[in-house]
C-alpha cells in the first residue's frame, strides 16, 4: 500500500484579512470533498448544522448526527468532519492564528478566559446544545463580516465560548494530541491502516512491520502518542462503528458484532459496556426512543 505523507494544511485567508472562514450550503454526498487526516498550527471552530459525520480527532473517534460545535487547537490532527450532510446542510469552518492578535494580546489579564479556552482546545473541545443554539447563527453570518467588525465578532463568539460550561474535552485523559511532523507520519499510516482493515484482525506483527518498527518498540511508541494500547483503541474504533450500525441499521447485535471486526460475541458485549457504559442493546433501545420521541 502506498501511504502519503502527514498532510500539514496550509491555510491562507483572503487578501487583508487574518481569518480564514469558509461556509458551504446545501451539501450532497456527492459534492462533498473527501475528509483527509491532517493538522495545522490555526486554531479551527467548526459548526455544522443538519449534517452528520464522523468525529476523529487526535485518538478520540466518534460519530455525531443533526448538528456540532467543536474547537480544534493548533496541531491537533483530525480528519474532516462530513461523510454526508442533507440537502438542506450547512458547514462554517473560522480558522487562525493563536497568536492573530499579536504575540501578547490574549495575555494579558482581560484575555485570560480566552486564553485558557486556547489551551482547552488542544485536547479537542466539543460543545452541547445550549451553547450551540447560542453561537449556531452568529458563527453562520460570520462569513459575511468584514474588517473590523470580523475581528470583534470572533471575539465575542471565543468569549461566550470561553464561559460556556456545556462542553466535553474530547481527548481528556489527560494527553494533548499536539503532533510533529515525523509523529504525524506514522500516526497517518497507522489510523489510515485500522480505518481500512479494522473488519479483519490486525496483528501487532502487521501494524509495527507497516512503520519499520519492532513490536516492542511500536507498543511504546503508539502508548506514548495516543495514551492507550494499541488493541485498545482498535476495540474503540470498533465500537463507534458499531453504535453508528446500531443506530443507522436493522441488522441484528450479532451481526453488527461480526460487521465490527470482533469474533466473539460475548467479548463485543463487554468491549461495548467498557466503552460505552451500556450494552449494545440498551443502546440500541435508548435510540430507538430518541428517534420516536
Amino acid at each position: 500500500m502506498i501511504t502519503r505523507k502527514p498532510t500539514l494544511e496550509k491555510i491562507s485567508p483572503e487578501f487583508g484579512s487574518s481569518i480564514f472562514v469558509r461556509r458551504h450550503e446545501n451539501y450532497t454526498f456527492q459534492e462533498e470533498v473527501k475528509p483527509f487526516w491532517h493538522f495545522h498550527p490555526e486554531i479551527e471552530l467548526i459548526y455544522v448544522n443538519k449534517g452528520k459525520g464522523k468525529r476523529h480527532i487526535g485518538n478520540h473517534l466518534s460519530y455525531f448526527n443533526n448538528s456540532q460545535l467543536l474547537l480544534i487547537g493548533p496541531n491537533l490532527p483530525h480528519n474532516g468532519f462530513t461523510d454526508r450532510l442533507t440537502i438542506n446542510g450547512s458547514q462554517t469552518l473560522i480558522q487562525f492564528k493563536p497568536d492573530f492578535l499579536g504575540a501578547h494580546f490574549f495575555n494579558i489579564p482581560e484575555m485570560e478566559r480566552i486564553n485558557n479556552l486556547f489551551e482547552r482546545s488542544k485536547k479537542g473541545i466539543l460543545f452541547g446544545v445550549k451553547t450551540k443554539k447560542k453561537l449556531g447563527d452568529k458563527i453562520e453570518r460570520f462569513a459575511k463580516k468584514e474588517g473590523f467588525k470580523k475581528i470583534l465578532v470572533l471575539l465575542e463568539i471565543l468569549h461566550t465560548l470561553a464561559k460556556a460550561e456545556d462542553y466535553t474535552l474530547l481527548n481528556a485523559d489527560g494527553f494533548a494530541f499536539e503532533t510533529e511532523a515525523q509523529d504525524s507520519a506514522k500516526i497517518d499510516i497507522i489510523f489510515k491502516h485500522v480505518n481500512q482493515n479494522f473488519t479483519e484482525h490486525i496483528s501487532l506483527d502487521e501494524i509495527a512491520d507497516k512503520v519499520s518498527m519492532t513490536v516492542p518498540a511500536f507498543c511504546r511508541y503508539f502508548k506514548k502518542v495516543t495514551g492507550k494500547t494499541f488493541t485498545k483503541f482498535v476495540n474503540e474504533y470498533r465500537v463507534v462503528h458499531a453504535t453508528k450500525l446500531l443506530s443507522e441499521s436493522q441488522i441484528s447485535i450479532t451481526d453488527v458484532c461480526y460487521e465490527c471486526g470482533f469474533n466473539n460475541f460475548s467479548h463485543f458485549n463487554k468491549v461495548f459496556k467498557e466503552v460505552t457504559g451500556k450494552s449494545a442493546s440498551k443502546y440500541r433501545g435508548e435510540v430507538k426512543r430518541i428517534i420516536h420521541n
